[in-house]
């Protein structure tokens, strides 16, 4: 029911791609939309971290095919050089893969096997690392190609259905590995809090996941109109920046940073601060300097960008 109700936007002949590591959410998921009565295709992919890798690659692919998956692709990807550790070098590289088979295919989606689960770990690591309503946010269940029908479903209940159609999951290491943070929220963290509130606390996280999107989504539709109305000739008035609200200023100073081509990863709370320090805290300060090697200064009544002299 959650997949069908995921895609009743999309024409019943469009192609459905489901990304399918051979863990117990993506193997149910990929179950579930066979059953949709659409076209459903396979794309699995691996990072070549583990040994047998492709092993665990070509066995999923061979599940899919028998079970009238179709198309069925194998992604190989390289995590060399991607920045960032090991967990977001991978899913950089794991999300540009699904994107591009996408694309090659015409695949009007790509669905992932997120739960409720992994809402509830993500709301928690964003709380840990102090991360603002983006953050709290949590995954989104549509992002352009990218949709995640299982958001409300428990991981439990993904286990079960495996269960049920005898179907063997595929156990990832890395789930347990305590190197990472969220095996580790995983294993203890999410465990502590549900014996100490209840097991209601995982549908609570991921609600307020859901509960803060809403909001971002309606203070980025102000923050995209007041950055319209904010620039002048130079770059942004800073007597309009100081009459918005601090959360709108904040995203507008946030939004304008990327336009000027700070790389959205890259660019952190303590950027924006500095920006709007040269619109509340003006004291004559320097430039402030953005990630990609971009500069900001206060000029004339503007927040400009400057080029600084190059100094060889």
């Amino acid at each position: 029911m959650a997949v069908r109700r995921g895609l009743a936007d999309l024409p019943g002949d469009a192609l459905i791609l489901v990304a399918c590591s051979g863990g117990a959410d993506s193997l149910a998921l990929a179950s579930a939309a066979r059953f949709s009565g659409r076209p459903v295709g396979l794309v699995t992919v691996d990072h070549g971290l583990q040994e047998g890798s492709d092993r665990r690659a070509r066995s999923v692919a061979a599940w899919a095919r028998d079970s009238g998956f179709d198309p069925v692709r194998i992604e190989t990807v390289s995590v060399a050089g991607l920045p960032g550790g090991p967990e977001a070098a991978a899913r950089s590289a794991r999300y540009t893969a699904l994107s591009d088979a996408a694309a090659e295919l015409g695949a009007a989606a790509m669905l992932l096997g997120h739960t409720r689960d992994d809402q509830a770990e993500t709301v928690l690591l964003a709380l840990a690392r102090g991360a603002g309503p983006r953050g709290l946010s949590g995954m989104p269940a549509r992002r352009g190609i990218f949709r995640r029908p299982l958001l409300d479903v428990a991981r439990a209940d993904t286990r079960k259905a495996c269960a049920a159609l005898g179907l063997a999951p595929w156990e990832d290491p890395h789930n347990t590995d305590p190197a990472y943070a969220r095996s580790r929220v995983r294993a203890s963290a999410l465990p502590s809090l549900v014996d100490a509130l209840g097991p209601a606390v995982l549908a609570n996280l991921a609600r307020t996941a859901s509960l803060v999107a809403a909001d971002n989504a309606a203070l980025d539709e102000l923050s995209a109109e007041a950055l319209e109305s904010a620039r002048s000739a130079a770059g942004l008035s800073v007597p309009v920046l100081a009459g918005f609200r601090p959360a709108i200023r904040g995203r507008v100073l946030h939004r304008w940073a990327g336009e000027l081509g700070a790389p959205g990863g890259a660019l952190a709370y303590a950027h924006v601060v500095a920006l709007d320090a040269l619109v509340t805290d003006w004291h004559g300060q320097g430039p402030v300097f953005l990630p990609a090697g971009i500069s900001v200064e206060r000029r004339s009544g503007d927040l400009v960008r400057v080029v600084l002299p190059n100094i060889s």
